[in-house]
Order: structure tokens, then sequence, then C-alpha cells
């Protein structure tokens, strides 16, 4: 078939992400000797400079990866809900959602701490080593993206009014820069410089230079500034100026760790997730309500019949979520998993589109929705009167692939393999310039991912304190004879687990390139997703009976998703998915990658 570029393969190492000098920046730790796993530290810190639209430092970031010859893990680098961060607290200021903007809506940021906790384990290199490339295009400037030009524009008034500090680092003149300019953030690069000579201060081994990196970050300077940022009151969806409740001790009392991936096994793979506290194992749930006609006759991948099985697949994993998924209670994982459950939810895809919500009831317990959701579902509004309004809106949620199929960017992704077999795909993300306002001692604001708990007591995404919010971030590994063949994944929100199965599917089920993977085609082949349950952001919408699809699907195959009764916008050809993805033939060495041509920023490299 063709593609937009070739499927990349070599021996060496190989690199895929959201933005070309992120790749090309680890692509530089692989050929200076470094393991996959400095360059996926330096490209996500890379990340943070050039797409600071999509994440920052204050953000927070899963990854799986798996080490040579060893098992895949999850380096869980989501932080939770601060100590003050209760139900009641918010509800006492009138809410009944999380903002979707403001310090309010901050968890401790996770991802500094997760990516120096791979580095001292699994890495081989210093902290100097890994930040250079980053501090370098904050110092010396970097051409900005067309979209981050983009979406400070649509921020201009509310930094120009409300968020000063922000308009000092990202309105250099009073307006938004042009596209290709280059832009430094010289607050960003001290930060990072200071923490750098912390920790050159700490002595000792490379591993104990990290941990004062590490420190620097959860109890000294950083986490000074950030608490007492947090504490300013700042205007927020809400459409009032709230103080957030992030401490100082909560700042110190977390550290990023290592779990066990979800994992599920279909058709000789086996995918390994991130835990029920993330969006991840939707993808397995996917994978347990395929039909057995999958890929052949009828259910063709392309073709309407195969779209529609896929969409009502998703709508029932999805469903689950809402019902099962978290970190504030027990989560059946096994039940959502087992055959036997799989089996009676196959039975619910019918011939016509669904417009219900229908959680399942797994090992016989009794679903429970939110009572919001519930609302949602019945074409109620979630928001309060001024929530939505003027300048109290700009920022809000995660901004991704609208319902008209715009891209508008979200989040990051990055996969790296190396020569010797390490492997690793994470998602950053959270702490977007547009969350909060910028930590002028720092150079980046907070994130706002705990307006994907909800304010109503004994759900599993409830407001927990010490709990972490669900996340939509979603990267994954896939195994063949339990040896790691391919790490991939997208930014998108609620859409990941939708594009990357799709994705997974395209790749699994066609023909091999060169002996290999055709990375590239499955990231070509186009795309989909539906609406059609509750967003997990901030205003929290959904709409029954969506689906967006790319037009490159075909006149036939959207006429016969309409007369299924899905509500079907025909979206720009390259709209959906900006997919990243390397593989690994275990047997012969050989190297792949693939990137997304969609948006024009995402590039794979390697040799």
């Amino acid at each position: 078939m063709f593609t937009t570029r070739p499927t990349l393969q070599g021996t060496f190492g190989m690199v895929s992400s959201t933005h070309w000098l992120a790749s090309q920046s680890a692509m530089a730790v692989l050929e200076d000797g470094g393991n996959a796993f400095d360059a996926a530290v330096a490209a996500a810190f890379v990340l943070h400079v050039v797409e600071p639209h999509l994440n920052g430092p204050g953000g927070e970031v899963p990854a799986l990866f798996a080490t040579a010859g060893g098992e895949v893990r999850v380096l869980a680098g989501q932080g939770p809900a601060p100590a003050a961060a209760t139900i009641g607290h918010y509800t006492g200021l009138g809410l009944n959602l999380v903002p979707g903007t403001g310090p309010l809506a901050a968890a401790v940021p996770g991802a500094f701490d997760a990516w120096m906790l791979l580095l001292r384990d699994h890495g081989t290199r210093s902290p100097g080593e890994v930040l250079k490339y980053a501090i370098g295009y904050a110092e010396s400037g970097h051409p900005l993206l067309d979209r981050v030009g983009t979406t400070i524009g649509t921020v201009q008034q509310l930094f120009t009014e409300e968020w000063t500090s922000s308009a000092e680092v990202y309105l250099p003149g009073g307006q938004p820069p042009a596209p290709g300019s280059l832009f430094t953030n010289p607050a960003l690069a001290r930060t990072w410089r200071r923490v750098l000579k912390e920790a050159e201060a700490a002595g000792g081994s490379r591993e104990q230079r990290i941990d004062g990196a590490r420190r620097a970050w959860r109890e000294g300077f950083v986490a000074e500034a950030l608490a007492g940022f947090a504490a300013r009151p700042a205007l927020d969806t809400s459409g009032r100026r709230n103080a957030g409740v992030l401490t100082g001790d909560d700042l110190a009392g977390w550290s990023a760790h290592y779990e066990r991936p979800a994992t599920y096994d279909w058709n000789g793979w086996t995918v390994a997730k991130a835990g029920p506290w993330s969006q991840g194992p939707t993808f397995l749930q996917q994978l347990s309500l395929l039909p057995d006609s999958l890929g052949r006759g009828d259910l063709a991948p392309g073709s309407g019949e195969y779209v529609h099985a896929l969409v009502e697949g998703a709508k029932l994993a999805f469903a689950d979520r809402e019902a099962w998924y978290g970190d504030a209670a027990e989560v059946p994982l096994d039940d959502l998993l087992a055959p036997a459950y799989a089996a009676e939810r196959r039975w619910l895809v019918g011939g016509a589109a669904s417009r219900e919500l229908r959680p399942g009831s797994p090992g016989g317990r009794k679903p429970v929705l939110p009572q919001a959701v519930l609302r949602a579902a019945a074409g109620e509004s979630l928001t309060g009167p001024a929530d939505g309004d003027g300048l109290a809106a700009a920022g809000a949620g995660e901004p991704t692939v609208a319902r008209d199929g715009a891209t508008r960017g979200d989040t990051c992704h990055l996969d790296v393999v190396d020569r010797w077999g390490n492997m690793i795909a994470a998602t950053p993300s959270g702490g977007w310039l547009q969350s909060n306002p910028v930590v002028p001692e720092l150079g980046f604001p907070l994130g706002t991912r705990l307006q994907m708990a909800w304010l109503e007591p004994g759900l599993p995404n409830s407001l927990t304190p010490g709990r972490r919010p669900r996340t939509t971030l979603s990267p994954s590994l896939a195994l063949r004879g339990g040896r790691p063949v391919m790490a991939f994944g997208t930014p998108g929100g609620d859409q990941q687990d939708q594009w990357s199965f799709h994705f997974f599917l395209a790749a699994a089920l066609a023909s091999p390139v060169r002996g290999g993977l055709d990375l590239q085609g499955a990231i070509d082949a186009p795309n989909w997703h539906t609406d059609a349950f509750p967003s997990s952001f901030h205003p929290r919408a959904m709409e029954p009976g969506s689906l967006t699809v790319e037009s490159r699907l075909g006149e036939y195959a959207v006429a016969e998703l309409r007369h299924r009764g899905h509500d079907v916008t025909v979206a720009d050809a390259w709209s959906e998915g900006r997919m990243c993805a390397v593989a690994r033939d275990p047997d012969t060495g050989v190297l792949s990658a693939g990137a997304n041509p969609r948006g024009m920023q995402g590039y794979a490299v390697g040799r």
C-alpha cells in the first residue's frame, strides 16, 4: 500500500516521537553510547521545551518499558491528589466539577521524578548528559511550531489580564511569537541548571547525584516555588479566582515507582498496559471483545462493518471505564478481562449503533456511574453558570481532536528501542502552557490532572487525597512469545486507546514489509474515533452515537456506517491520530520505526 514515508529499518537504534527535535536528541544519545532509557529521558525534556502547549515539567508521565531480556514494567509517573484535595473542600467552594484550569486542578507533578528514577535505575548517563539538549533549546532557542503560536493566541487575553507571569514567557513584546521565530525560555533553563548544580553538590556516585536532583525537585527550591505559587489565587474555569491545595509536604511525600502491567493475550500477541488507574485496560477489553471473524470477509479492515464492530466494542469498554476504573477503590480487572465476561458483553454488539452507556457487571457486581455521567447521558449540562464563559474558559480541558476533526494538539509521545533490545513507550502530558499560570522562578506551570476525578464519594475515580486521578495517558508494549516486539502510542486524551487500538490491529493483521511489521502502513491507515462516552476532561461532555472518521475511509464505508445508525462526521483526510511506534524482531535483531504524518511534526529516526 502507499505510505507517506517508509518504515525505517536498521540494527543500531530507533526513535519515534511527536517532534523531530526530540527524536534527533534521543538519537544523539544513542550515538554517544547511551541506551534506550538515557535517550528517552533526553527526548522527554526536549519535549518540555519544544511542545510546551502539549506537556511540561509540571505534568506527568506513564511509561511501559522492558530491559533487554527482562520483564515489562510500568513507570508510574502520575502524581496523586494533595492531602487537602477533599471533595468537601471543592464542593464547599460551590463546585460540582474540578476546574479545568488553575491551581485547584493541580495534582502532585510526577514527570521529573519518574524520568530521574528511570535514569538512575536503568540508564547509564548523568543528569547533565541527558538534560543538555533541552537546556540548549531553552537557552539558545528553537524554531517555534505553528501550533504553539496558535495555542498562545487562544489564551492571549487570559495571559495579559490574569496570568501575567505566563505573558512574560509566552507573549514577548505583548504578542504571540511568530511561527518559526526563535523562541527561548531562559527561566526554565536556569531551573534545570540549578537542579544540576545541586545534584553535583550531592557528590558520590551517578546514582547519588541523580537522587540529589530528585531532592532538589521534591524537597528543595523547586518544591518551595511550586507550593508557594499554588497557594496564590488564579482565575479558573469556574469564573472565580481560587487558590490551590498543593503543599511542600505533598511534594516531599511522593515519589515515582514501578508497577506490574496489566496484560491480555490475543492471536499470539501479549499486549501490556498500565493498570486501571489509567484507561489502558480499555485497550485490553477491546481485544477481548473482538469477533472471531475479524480480518475475514465482511469484517475486512477498513470496511464499514469492521469499523462498526470496533466502535461498538469501544463503547462497551469505555462504559466499563466509567463504572469501574480508578485509583480510589479496588478494580475487578481479572473479572473485566475474563473470557466469560467478554463473551457476555460481545453479544451486546448488534447490527445498529448503540446510543446507550452500558457498563457491565463483572463478577456479578452492580455497576455504579457518577450522577454527573447519568445527567450527561440524559443530555444535561455538567457545568455551572460561569463555566465555559469568556475569559474563564480559555485553556480548559485537554485540547485534542475536536468534533469537526480539527487537530489542536494535547499530549506528546515517544518510543525508543536500542541495539541491545531495551525498549520503552512513554506518553508525557500535563503542565501545558494553557493549564496554569507560569511559576516565575521556574519558567513552567503546574498541571490540571485533578479535573479527571469526580466530586462524588464512593466511586473508583472519586477525588481522594493521596490517590491518583484516573488518566487517559496510555502507552503500549506488545510481545510475541514473551519477548518484547513493539512499543507504540499516541496523544489524544480519550482517543488514545481507540487510535492505538486501530493501529495495533492494522499492524498485527497486515502482511510483513521487508520481513518486518508494516509500522508506517498501520500509522497511515485511515482512522476514526467516537465520543459516545463521557469525556475525561472538563466539562465532561458526551455525544451518544457520534463517530468521526477521516475522509479517506471512503464513501461506501461511511454510507454503511450511517445506515447502521452512526452519526458520522467526515473529517479531513489526515486528522485522526498522532501515532508513534518502534519495533524489534527478537530473532534477527532488526529494528523498525514509523511516525505519524498528521500534524506535520512527528518523526522517526534511526539506523
